[in-house]
């Protein structure tokens, strides 16, 4: 059996995490994936730290499922292979800084005539308008304007606070993914391509927006949010290491007390329904957290698991390898890449019953599958050693 996507061709011009996760995705579903990068350079993960064999842990896990192809787009003799690939392809994604595409003459008004049918994607930072489209973009600046980093904080009045890991990246591209779908999902209908554009603050503003944006919700009735949330994740120490406990209903609230054994909780003013518990938020958790550090992980988990109340050990990336939730899913995947040696990965996380997704081949090396992709344009022998000759595709030597 073969992934959802198997018979899709999907041409990749993007770089960093956003654009190469997406992709990712789609060739763990079945996609041919070729990823076209700057010849003798690559895509810049290739030269972050964390190497082994050559290749990055962050190359390596943003980049399986796909075969390398290198070109030299600033010649027309590249631009015109490129264009030959998108006519040959269903989805086209890149994500140059905006004006590059134009300048290049890969533009979608450029390939459209080419490819009537194709799904084209653009993705950027802040999009195509705007004073902030020249700035160059990553993570901790969209994490920044999108009000992530005031969420994270705890409250409008606190000191703004990074989440540790690229949201904004993995949320574009779980975003574009989708779109990608849908798009040939309308076309399969239609019979016609179409251009998709998605920017970062976009995605995370439709992200943050079904959970973190209520004080903003009611035009008339603004609501400032001075307070930390509620639904903000509740980290504690306990005697010996650290554990999540989230309290929503009053069903969990009551058993929360009786696995404390703080039956006066139930009597207190300030705690009698979830509005006055998220009111007086800072009052609960101060009491919560000095009954918690007096025993262990285990014990608390025990008897919070007992009463019904959500909670779940602290762990570290460590840990979690061999966590019995996690073996259990067998969500960790161990496979051997020809250079880079035994690597662990996160499988594709969505199932599918009838076209499974999987790990088919391991991240190329640069340019690695240049001359196969060529000889499937229909390059023989003597055109593809020309075109490396003269520096127009693949890597020297």
């Amino acid at each position: 059996m073969t992934g959802p996507l198997a018979g899709y061709k999907v041409i990749d011009l993007t770089t960093m995490v956003a654009g190469p996760f997406a992709t990712m995705l789609l060739g763990d579903q079945g996609a041919d994936v070729i990823k076209v990068e700057i010849r003798g350079r690559g895509d810049h993960v290739r030269a972050t730290a964390n190497q082994q064999g050559g290749f990055s842990a962050s190359f390596l896990n943003n980049n399986r499922n796909k075969r390398s192809i290198t070109l030299d787009l600033k010649r027309p003799e590249g631009r015109d292979l490129l264009h030959r690939l998108a006519a040959s392809a269903d989805v086209l994604v890149q994500n140059f800084r905006p004006g590059v595409v134009e300048r290049l003459g890969i533009a979608e008004a450029d390939i459209r005539p080419l490819a009537p049918k194709l799904i084209y994607i653009s993705m950027s930072g802040f999009g195509n308008n705007g004073p902030y489209v020249h700035k160059p973009v990553y993570d901790p600046i969209i994490q920044a304007v999108s009000g992530l980093a005031s969420v994270q904080g705890g409250g409008d009045n606190l000191r703004p606070r990074l989440v540790r890991t690229v949201v904004p990246d993995k949320v574009t591209a779980l975003t574009a993914t989708q779109a990608i779908t849908a798009a040939l999902l309308a076309r399969e209908r239609s019979g016609e391509g179409q251009h998709i554009t998605l920017n970062m603050l976009d995605a995370m503003m439709q992200f943050l927006w079904s959970s973190d944006m209520g004080g903003q919700t009611f035009v008339d009735n603004p609501f400032p949010q001075h307070r930390v949330s509620a639904f903000n994740d509740l980290i504690y120490a306990t005697a010996d290491g650290h554990m999540a406990v989230s309290v929503m209903t009053d069903a969990q609230w009551k058993g929360l007390t009786r696995a404390l054994e703080q039956p006066d909780w139930l009597d207190d003013p300030r705690f009698t329904t979830p509005a006055l518990r998220d009111r007086n938020f800072d009052e609960r958790v101060a009491l919560t957290q000095g009954v918690l550090e007096t025993k262990t992980n285990a014990h608390w988990l025990e008897r919070l698991d007992a009463e019904g109340v959500a909670c779940a050990p602290v762990l570290t990336r460590t840990e979690l390898i061999e966590h019995p939730q996690v073996v259990a899913n067998q969500v960790v995947l161990q496979s051997q890449h020809p250079v880079a040696g035994p690597v662990r990965q996160a499988r594709h996380a969505a199932q599918f019953g009838g076209t499974p997704a999987a790990i088919r081949m391991p991240a190329p090396g640069l340019g690695e599958n240049t001359d196969e992709i060529l000889a499937e344009l229909g390059l023989d022998e003597a055109d593809i050693a020309d075109l490396r000759a003269t520096g127009i595709a693949g890597e020297d030597g």
